[in-house]
C-alpha cells in the first residue's frame, strides 16, 4: 500500500467532478473565469478529473456566430488562459470549445493538465433534427485526416479515438465524447471502454423539456452499466440563450449503473458535484464478467484504433482524504424503506418459488423443519408456510420439531411453540437430553460422569442428535428436511460439519445473510401475514439475543454462549462478507470502507425504524473483527462450504455454494490476507 491509509486514492478510488459554470453567450473571457473558479474548487477538494459543458467557452447557443473569427479566436485565448492557470492545479480539466482544424470547424473537448493540452476530441455525431442544427456550423469529427493540431503554442493530438491515462492515479483511464455521441445506438464510449477506458466523460449542452431529465438518467445509467464504467455527464445551465430553448444545468455521475451524484437543476449560479469512483470495483466487474473480454475480441479492430495519452497531475496521497461516497452500513439491506420492502418481498418470493419447485420436482408434499425459536428457523418456517399455501396444501404438511437440549432457554422454547401454533404446522416436541446423555456415556465423555465439561464434543452431540431426529422423521413421513443455516454462518463456519445448520435436504436460507433475515422476519411481522398474535411472536424472536444454546449457564438455565462475542457483530461481519465475496477487496480496503460507514453513528443514512440499533465502531474494533472474519473465512471453514446442500441464490451479493459463486480449496492458506491486515493502523490519526 502506497500513501496514507486514510486517503481514498490509496484504496483505488478516484475523486471526479462535473462543473456547470454560469455562462454568457459569446463571452469566452467570462466563461473561462467561471470555469477556472469551479476547477479550483474541485482541485482543492481533491478531484483528479473535472468535466465542463459542451462548447462551454463560447456557450452552446451561438448559432451562426460560430463562423465569426473574433469569437473563435476569443475561445482560443480563453483556452490558453485556462492552460496557464492549470499549472498549479493537480487535476485534469475537460473543457468544450469550437476549434478550426484545417478548413473545417469542430465541436471539441480539450483535455488540459499542468500547463499542457493533452489532446482535443471532436464530436462524432452532429444532431440535425428537432431544435438542433449543428451540421449547419460544424463538421463531424471523423471528417478529417488531421491527427494533430497547433493550439496555444503546443502540438496537440486530435481525434475521437484518444484515451487519457492519469499515471499518478493508478487505474484511471478516461475517454471523452460529446452530447449526441451517447444518444446513438453504439456510442463511441462503448468502443473506448473495450479499449480500456473505465471513466467516460460527456460534455453536453442538452436543453431541457418535460421528461428529458429522467431520460438522461436512463441513458447515462445504462451506458455506465453496459460498459462497466463510471460516466460523467454535464449539461449547460444559466446563461445560455433562451431564444427558443431553456436549460437546466443538470449534472450526473454514475458508476456501473448506480447514481453517485446529481446536481440540483435550474440553479442561478455556477455549481459543482463530486463523486468518488471505485476503480477497483470496475476492474473486478470486468474481470468477473468474462463476456466483457469476449466483446473486446469481437470488436478488436474498433478498440485497436484508440491511442493512449499518459500524463501526471502531481497528485499527493500523503494526507488524509476521506470518502464523500455513500457507503451503506448494511450492504444487503437498503436503508430506504420502500427499496427495503421491495428487497424483502423479492427475496422471500425467490425462496418460496425455489422450495415449491423442489417439492413439485421430487413429488413430496411434506417437509420437516427444526424450530429453535431463533431467527433463522423462524424465517425458514415462514418460507415453508408460504410454499404450502402456493401449492394449495395444508400447513399441517409442515412438521415443525422443537428439540430442547441442555441449554435451551425457556424463552426460546416458548417462542418455538408459539410460532408453530400461529403458523399452523404440525407440532412435535422432542427432548433430546436422554439420547444425548446416552451418546455421551457411550463415548466416555466426562459429562456422563457428572463433570461440567462443556467442550465442542458436548455441543456437537446435541447438534447431531437433532439432525438425526429430523432426518429419521423425514424418512418416516416421506418428507424432506428443510435447512435453516444462513449465509453469514457459512462464511464464518459457524455450523457443525454434517449436522445441525450445515446439513439438510434443501436449505432455503443458505444465501441470505443474517442482517437481511432479521429484516425479512420483521417485514413479515409488519405485513400482518401471520395475524396480530403471529406478529407479536415474530417481534419477540427479533428481540432475543442470538445464541446456539448448547452450553448451560452457571445457574443451569440461561445459556452461557452469546454468538456475537465469539464471531463478532453480524452487522460488521456481513459488511466484510459483502465486499470480500462480491468484489474480492483486500482487508485493508474493506477496513477503510467500514470506517467510512461505521465510525460515526451521526453520519450517513440508517434504516428509518426505531428498532435499528445505531452502533458505531472505531478502527481498532473494525480491524479486530475483520481479523476474525479473515481467519474463519479463508483458513478454517471452506471444507464445510465445499459440501453444502442445494439452495437458491437470492442476490448479486453472491452465495457460497461450490456449484455457483464460490469455489475454493479446503486447505488454502490465509497468509496474504493476514499480511494485508497489518497495513491497517490500530487507530485513526486523531484517536
Amino acid at each position: 500500500m502506497q500513501g496514507n491509509f486514510f486517503n481514498l486514492y490509496t484504496h483505488q478510488f478516484a475523486r471526479v467532478a462535473v462543473g456547470v459554470p454560469r455562462c454568457r453567450v459569446a463571452d469566452p473571457e467570462f466563461n473561462a473565469a467561471q470555469t477556472l473558479h469551479l476547477a479550483r474548487q474541485a482541485a482543492a477538494q481533491g478531484a483528479a478529473l473535472v468535466a465542463f459543458p459542451e462548447l462551454g467557452l463560447s456557450a452552446y447557443t451561438c448559432d451562426d456566430l460560430f463562423h465569426q473569427r473574433a469569437l473563435l479566436e476569443g475561445c482560443e485565448r480563453a483556452l490558453a488562459a485556462i492552460v496557464a492557470e492549470s499549472v498549479s492545479l493537480p487535476a485534469a480539466l475537460v473543457v468544450g470549445l469550437p476549434l478550426r482544424v484545417g478548413h473545417a470547424l469542430f465541436n471539441c473537448a480539450a483535455i488540459v493538465a499542468r500547463g499542457r493540452i493533452l489532446g482535443v476530441v471532436p464530436k462524432t455525431y452532429l444532431p440535425n433534427y428537432g431544435e438542433f442544427y449543428e451540421a449547419r456550423q460544424f463538421t463531424p469529427g471523423d471528417c478529417t485526416v488531421a491527427d494533430h493540431l497547433e493550439l496555444a503554442g503546443q502540438h496537440v493530438p486530435f481525434g475521437a479515438s484518444l484515451l487519457f491515462e492519469i499515471a499518478d492515479v493508478p487505474g484511471l483511464r478516461f475517454h471523452v465524447e460529446i452530447c449526441e455521441d451517447v444518444w446513438v445506438p453504439i456510442p463511441p464510449s462503448s468502443f473506448a471502454a473495450l479499449a480500456g477506458a473505465n471513466v467516460l466523460v460527456n460534455l453536453s449542452a442538452s436543453n431541457v423539456v418535460v421528461g428529458k431529465s429522467g431520460y438522461r438518467h436512463q441513458l447515462v445509467s445504462q451506458q455506465s452499466a453496459r460498459c462497466l464504467a463510471a460516466y460523467l455527464y454535464t449539461s449547460a445551465g444559466r446563461g445560455e440563450s433562451s431564444t427558443d430553448l431553456a436549460w437546466d444545468g443538470q449534472a450526473v455521475i454514475y458508476e456501473n449503473g448506480e447514481l453517485l451524484a446529481e446536481s440540483e437543476r435550474f440553479l442561478d449560479e455556477s455549481h459543482l458535484i463530486l463523486a468518488d469512483v471505485d476503480l477497483e470495483r470496475l476492474a473486478h466487474e470486468r474481470m468477473r464478467q468474462t463476456t466483457f473480454g469476449q466483446s473486446v475480441l469481437r470488436h478488436k479492430a474498433e478498440a485497436a484504433r484508440f491511442q493512449t495519452v499518459s500524463f501526471e497531475i502531481g497528485l499527493q496521497m500523503d494526507q488524509p482524504l476521506p470518502l464523500v461516497r455513500r457507503v451503506e452500513r448494511f450492504p444487503y439491506v437498503p436503508a430506504d424503506r420502500r427499496r427495503r420492502d421491495e428487497r424483502c418481498d423479492e427475496v422471500y418470493n425467490i425462496q418460496v418459488q425455489a422450495l415449491l419447485q423442489r417439492l413439485s420436482a421430487i413429488g413430496t408434499d411434506k417437509v420437516v423443519i427444526g424450530v429453535s425459536g431463533g431467527l433463522d428457523s423462524t424465517h425458514a418456517l415462514l418460507v415453508c408456510a408460504k410454499a404450502m399455501d402456493r401449492l394449495n396444501l395444508p400447513r399441517s404438511n409442515i412438521i415443525g420439531v422443537t428439540m430442547p437440549g441442555f441449554a435451551t432457554s425457556e424463552r426460546t422454547l416458548q417462542q418455538a411453540r408459539a410460532l408453530m401454533r400461529v403458523v399452523g404446522c404440525t407440532m412435535l416436541e422432542i427432548d433430546i437430553r436422554p439420547s444425548c446423555e446416552q451418546m455421551l456415556k457411550d463415548i466416555g465423555h466426562p459429562y456422563a460422569e457428572g463433570k461440567e465439561v462443556y467442550d465442542v464434543t458436548f455441543e456437537n452431540v446435541q447438534a447431531g442428535e437433532r439432525t438425526s431426529h429430523l432426518f429419521r422423521l423425514a424418512n418416516f413421513h416421506n418428507a424432506i428436511v428443510i435447512g435453516t443455516g444462513d449465509l453469514s454462518e457459512l462464511a464464518l463456519g459457524w455450523c457443525t460439519y454434517g449436522v445441525g445448520d450445515h446439513m439438510s435436504h434443501y436449505n432455503v436460507n443458505a444465501s441470505v445473510p443474517k442482517t437481511l433475515i432479521a429484516h425479512l422476519v420483521r417485514w413479515v411481522a409488519e405485513t400482518g401475514a401471520v395475524g396480530a398474535d403471529g406478529s407479536r411472536v415474530l417481534l419477540d424472536i427479533l428481540d432475543t439475543e442470538i445464541s446456539p444454546e448448547l452450553v448451560p449457564g452457571k445457574n443451569g438455565n440461561a445459556p452461557a454462549q452469546r454468538t456475537e462475542q465469539f464471531i463478532g457483530p453480524y452487522e460488521l461481519q456481513d459488511f466484510n462478507l459483502y465486499y470480500i465475496l462480491r468484489y474480492g477487496f483486500a482487508p485493508s480496503k474493506v477496513a477503510f470502507l467500514a470506517l467510512t460507514a461505521w465510525q460515526d453513528r451521526e453520519r450517513g443514512v440508517w434504516p428509518e425504524e426505531d428498532h435499528v440499533k445505531r452502533n458505531q465502531y472505531d478502527l481498532a474494533a473494525i480491524k479486530h473483527n475483520l481479523g476474525i472474519f479473515v481467519h474463519r473465512f479463508f483458513k478454517t471453514s471452506q471444507f464445510k462450504r465445499s459440501c453444502v446442500p442445494n439452495s437458491p441464490k437470492v442476490g448479486s451479493g453472491g452465495s457460497l455454494s461450490p456449484r455457483g459463486d464460490w469455489r475454493a480449496p479446503s486447505d488454502s492458506e490465509e497468509v496474504v490476507w493476514k499480511a494485508d491486515l497489518t497495513r491497517i493502523p490500530d487507530r485513526t490519526a486523531d484517536a
